[in-house]
């Protein structure tokens, strides 16, 4: 298995809470913990920012996903907006989260609480060429749904 160094910083005041860690020898994400005041409650349909309370340093050719928590999903439909969300490799702001309650209660997060999932991947650079025409494939331009016949 490969392994990468992620610089981290703790945002002044969140000293308390834990860097983003593996829970599990086989996990693949980091678990991100609420940077909170108390607890701030999203009511149903209703979008937040909340803050991971840290800042990454990750290097060229990495980008962090940000991903939902799947047991948060399941038991109160509480997701991330743009799952997975990206963490460029130039990035150096605040690590903050776009959270969504799909849920019909309201949902409550509690400073420290695990509200989602880092998983590190390098990346691939691509490089588009145009072209007068593309190969041609069995699929060819069908989409939304046309394999559902």
């Amino acid at each position: 298995m490969k392994t990468v160094k992620i610089g981290a910083k703790k945002k002044d005041g969140c000293e308390d809470l834990p860097l983003p860690k593996y829970a599990t020898q086989g996990s693949s994400g980091m678990d991100l913990c609420a940077d909170v005041e108390g607890e701030v409650t999203i009511l149903p349909g209703e979008i937040k920012l909340i803050s991971s309370g840290i800042y990454l340093s990750i290097p060229a050719g990495y980008e962090a996903e940000i991903r939902p928590r799947s047991g948060l999903a399941l038991k109160h439909g509480v997701s991330l907006v743009n799952t997975p969300g990206t963490i460029d490799s130039d990035y150096r702001g605040l690590l903050s989260l776009i959270m969504i309650n799909h849920g019909k209660d309201p949902f409550k997060i509690k400073r420290g609480d695990r509200i989602a999932q880092m998983v590190i991947k390098e990346v691939i650079r691509a490089e588009i060429v145009v072209k007068d025409s593309l190969d041609e494939t069995v699929r060819a331009s069908g989409g939304f749904g046309h394999t559902g016949k």
